[in-house]
């Protein structure tokens, strides 16, 4: 009976009609929400299972913080190298999207068990990186991430052949070699996930700047080697004018958990016309099931953990969010 459900909910998403996505947004609520830490500008939460912390960082003081069970908020590393996107491999080391531009900081590392810092990647074929993103591991230790430019573009070193600026989708091999896997298939890459038997890779393509910039959650089908199904994207959800998705994470429940949405719109580029800062749960076929508002701009990214791993771990604005996920 729970294959025959979960076939039903798949099938319904997909078609879920458009008007009921206002039906969604309306009946959304956050029962339960509230703060477990207050800093500057939160990012990247990470889940660490045995010690029960949730790792995240602070971009505007460079740091890499965490709270423990009983809700003490501690520096774990800093400097950070402004480190945006986390996550913990199955060993238990804490893998980091460095995107600072200050001092050259444009890497993906890992800090090992004994707190030494690995540089996994700094530059691709000798030139810099934009400013890594997010990133997710999947079960051979293969690592993806995304490297958008947001702000000031003057310094992007990586191109295309006819010179064309690229902000991409790479992949890390555990023997350190780095493959470029998407290039100008998203706009600009932001939140990266993988479907939990990695046949895909779902990547936030979140560019603001203007009018008429994609603000979609793309899925890609995902090769037993680790490379894209050429012409297998497809769109899952946009936000129209409104702010796009920024990081996401896979729910216990198969569907993904998309931060995206504003509450106060501050460029001529974004609008407020739907979309609310929240998380929105989405199923891997496109359909809007759930929408959790939070009352903080901006939103940033999510994660699950807590003793279950059903609490819903929210960065946005300068807090840290947690809510029970039923």
């Amino acid at each position: 009976m729970k294959f025959f459900a979960a076939l039903f909910l798949l099938f319904s998403a997909a078609l879920l009609p458009a008007q009921d996505i206002d039906q969604v947004l309306a009946a959304g609520n956050n029962d339960g929400l509230k703060v477990e830490g207050r800093v500057a500008f939160t990012e990247g939460p990470a889940w660490h299972a045995a010690t029960k912390n949730v790792y995240f960082t602070d971009i505007q003081n460079n740091r890499i913080l965490r709270r423990d069970p009983t809700g003490a908020v501690h520096t774990y590393r800093t400097p950070s190298g402004r480190a945006n996107g986390l996550l913990f491999d199955g060993k238990g080391r804490l893998h980091a999207c460095e995107g600072g531009r200050e001092g050259g900081n444009r890497r993906i590392t890992r800090t090992e068990l004994d707190g030494s810092v690995t540089v996994l990647t700094a530059d691709f074929n000798g030139r810099k990186y934009n400013s890594p993103n997010d990133l997710v591991i999947d079960s051979k230790d293969r690592i993806y991430f995304t490297d958008p430019r947001y702000g000031d573009r003057d310094d992007m070193q990586i191109t295309d052949a006819d010179g064309k600026p690229v902000e991409g989708v790479y992949r890390i091999d555990p023997d350190g070699k780095v493959t470029q896997i998407l290039t100008h298939e998203i706009d600009r890459p932001n939140g990266i996930e993988l479907s939990a038997d990695e046949k895909f890779l779902f990547v936030a393509d979140n560019s603001n700047g203007k009018a008429g910039d994609n603000r979609k959650l793309w899925r890609f089908d995902l090769k037993a080697d680790g490379t894209v199904e050429p012409g297998s994207r497809k769109e899952l959800f946009d936000w129209g004018t409104d702010r796009g998705p920024d990081g996401m994470c896979l729910g216990p429940d198969g569907n993904l958990y998309v931060t995206a949405g504003f509450n106060f719109p501050d460029l001529p580029a974004q609008t407020l016309k739907k979309f609310r800062s929240g998380v929105y749960v989405i199923s891997q076929e496109g359909g809007l099931q759930r929408f959790i508002p939070i009352p903080m701009d901006m939103i940033t990214n999510c994660t699950f953990g807590g003793e279950d791993g059903k609490t819903l771990f929210v960065t946005a604005g300068h807090k840290l969010w947690s809510l029970p996920i039923q």
